[in-house]
């Protein structure tokens, strides 16, 4: 049964020029509302059949004026997005002309939505859950394939029904903790023995671990993979950029500091979107624009997740390679030797001497040689080659990640109670702050003011 809220209205596709444009309405006078502006002849809107769709022209409620000819969809709950009464009127697309249809169904009583708000009715009406409404924005955000398989996924409830099953588990065993603390005088009642709730917590703690397992590769599918392309001047890392991107995204010329500032692109390597981030050549300058431009090179190197570290076959190595290779040490790195198309001045030996077992890739950029290895590598590194699996599901909302891992530090603090001998009561407390951690990522632990805050990152219409 759905909540009696107001009807709301907002403009559901994108600004500018299309096809068509949508305008929807959500709440139980929706219909009567679009009856004010819309006219299908003798016919009445309201007594159509719920999923149908008819043919009409829109007019100002008070000036009569027409204001477009369109198709208007009529859809009654509780079969509906939101399990409210969903009116959308379909109108040639364009700015000015949306816009006016708005205009006159607020004119006939609607009120502008807030952003996110269609979707927050259908968590306010238990359509979807908390983790599924999140999921919304991840499809729409989707950068490759496998990213809107994972947000399908999640929005299908997988990752909702996973999180249960280990609420369930856990409700359980606080449910044997109750028993035995309030009765402990009835023999025939199973006794919640320190040992039971130690496996049981234990079974807990690794289901939420298979969980968390997947939560740099989920992340990556949702955000990107923030890759830095780094090197000194005139090493090829623009024309990199522009091989993964396919187009000439980075100017490219011979002339050593030509990138002065930072250029970033999303592109599709094998499922896997990377945020990729050409850099300034990272050497001593006296040009203060370019050194601008050094400097924040250096940051992008902190702040990446991988870092592609060429080096100029043709150039020998010297004093700033070495530094580079400092400076990445600790970082998440592939090495990659390019122009092998050109005469070799590198000293290979004194490289591979600097890297130890670490492996270098050669390419030729211009011959568009060795660039498969690189996207093979990556994936490699990050999914281990399995960003092919359909039935994976990666955990990649950093607000679940956060609270997962709040539920994990509940359940090792039980185990760690129950090894220095607490009471089982005291015991209960950290695994009854696991069970509501756990609730908070479904939202059926959650608050009112979190659940403002989350719509309201979603767009307008949605």
């Amino acid at each position: 049964m759905a909540i009696d809220f107001d009807t709301i209205a907002a403009i559901s596709t994108p600004p500018g020029e299309g096809g068509i444009g949508i305008v929807r309405l959500s709440g139980a006078e929706a219909l009567p509302i679009a009856e004010k502006v819309y006219k299908m002849g003798k016919k009445s809107l309201s007594a159509q059949a719920s999923h149908t769709i008819h043919y009409g022209n829109i007019f100002h409620p008070q000036t009569g004026d027409k204001i477009d000819e369109v198709l208007v969809t009529v859809m009654r709950e509780p079969t509906t997005y939101t399990r409210e009464d969903i009116v959308e009127i379909n109108t040639h697309g364009g700015i000015h002309v949306t816009n006016k249809v708005l205009q006159a169904v607020l004119s006939a009583g609607a009120r502008l939505a807030e952003p996110g708000e269609f979707t927050k009715r259908a968590f306010l009406n238990g359509r979807i859950d908390l983790s599924q409404a999140e999921a919304v924005m991840d499809v729409i955000r989707a950068k490759t394939d496998r990213a809107m398989h994972n947000a399908i996924s999640q929005l299908d409830g997988n990752l909702s029904e996973l999180i249960r099953e280990i609420r369930q588990e856990i409700l359980e065993t606080l449910a044997h903790v109750e028993v035995n603390i309030d009765y402990p005088e009835y023999d025939e009642v199973e006794q919640m023995t320190t040992q039971i709730l130690k496996e049981k917590t234990q079974e807990a703690k690794a289901h939420l671990e298979q969980i968390l397992e997947t939560a740099q590769q989920g992340k990556i599918l949702r955000d990107g993979l923030a890759t830095a392309i780094i090197g000194r001047p005139n090493v090829g890392k623009s024309s990199l950029l522009n091989a993964f991107v396919r187009s000439d995204k980075a100017i490219v010329t011979n002339i050593a500091g030509t990138t002065r500032d930072i250029v970033e692109e999303y592109v599709n390597v094998k499922g896997v979107p990377l945020k990729l981030i050409d850099t300034a050549g990272i050497r001593e300058t006296e040009d203060e624009v370019e050194r601008i431009g050094v400097s924040r090179s250096r940051k992008a190197i902190d702040e990446a997740e991988l870092v592609l570290l060429i080096f100029d076959q043709n150039q020998k190595l010297i004093e700033e390679d070495f530094e580079l290779l400092d400076l990445t040490a600790d970082k998440e790195r592939l090495i990659i030797l390019n122009k092998i198309d050109l005469e070799q001045k590198l000293d290979l030996n004194k490289l591979k001497e600097k890297l130890g077992d670490e492996a270098i890739i050669s390419i030729s950029v211009t011959e568009e040689k060795g660039i498969q290895e690189i996207e093979n590598q990556i994936v490699d590194l990050f999914f281990t080659g399995q960003t092919g699996e359909k039935d994976a599901t990666y955990i990649s909302n950093i607000r679940h990640i956060s609270l997962l891992e709040g539920a994990h530090q509940a359940l090792e603090e039980v185990l760690e109670g129950i090894e220095l001998g607490m009471p089982v009561d005291l015991v209960q407390i950290d695994l009854t702050r696991a069970w509501n951690k756990l609730g908070e990522v479904t939202g059926d632990a959650v608050q009112d003011e979190l659940i403002t805050q989350l719509f309201s990152q979603f767009c307008l219409g949605k």
